[in-house]
């Protein structure tokens, strides 16, 4: 199943269940902030462990792709870097996500009141935990072959346009457009 309509379907069973814990129960909301608060450790301790993997491993093959700018074909430019860089810097982005989650969820818990979405977002961290292609990867060992593979596609909004390319006819086409810039 697509991991978009996953997440949807979770979120929405979360909400049925959320709504029949009773938050007004100052024992409850204590274990559900406990709860949540332990699964965003969890999760950044396995990034954290993800990202040791990766330095452990020092995988140096060359990986180029180009990365296309979905508002302007012409803008695409071409990255090339090596896998540990890459699976670090992947890491690195679901670190950051993590953060901005816990900062959001302060601000709409702390200042705004909202007690469900701590429940919600503790179940929807392990989710995104196991989703996570280097976590797939570097913990549960999977080869990083079909959807694992490097460059990672992202099927984000704008669909496989914003989806890195890796045929050689679309890196020989941005190695020239380099070249003719640095002219």
């Amino acid at each position: 199943m697509n991991p978009a309509v996953n997440n949807l379907v979770i979120s929405l069973a979360a909400m049925q269940v959320a709504r029949r814990i009773p938050f007004d129960d100052p024992q409850v909301l204590v274990y559900v902030r406990i709860a949540y608060v332990a699964t965003q450790v969890v999760v950044l301790g396995v990034y954290y462990y993800v990202a040791q993997q990766i330095k452990k491993k020092n995988d140096q093959t060359v990986l180029k792709y180009v990365e296309p700018n979905p508002m302007n074909k012409e803008e695409s430019k071409l990255v090339t870097t090596t896998v540990r860089d890459y699976d670090l810097a992947e890491t690195s982005k679901l670190v950051r996500s993590v953060y901005m989650g816990v900062a959001m969820m302060a601000f709409m818990h702390l200042y705004l009141g909202y007690t469900q979405p701590l429940f919600i977002q503790a179940l929807m961290g392990l989710k995104t935990l196991y989703d996570a292609k280097p976590v797939a990867i570097h913990v549960f060992k999977k080869p990083a072959e079909g959807d694992l593979k490097r460059p990672f596609k992202t099927g984000g909004m704008f669909g496989a346009a914003a989806d890195p390319l890796t045929d050689k006819a679309a890196i020989d086409e941005a190695e020239k457009k380099v070249g003719k810039k640095e002219d």
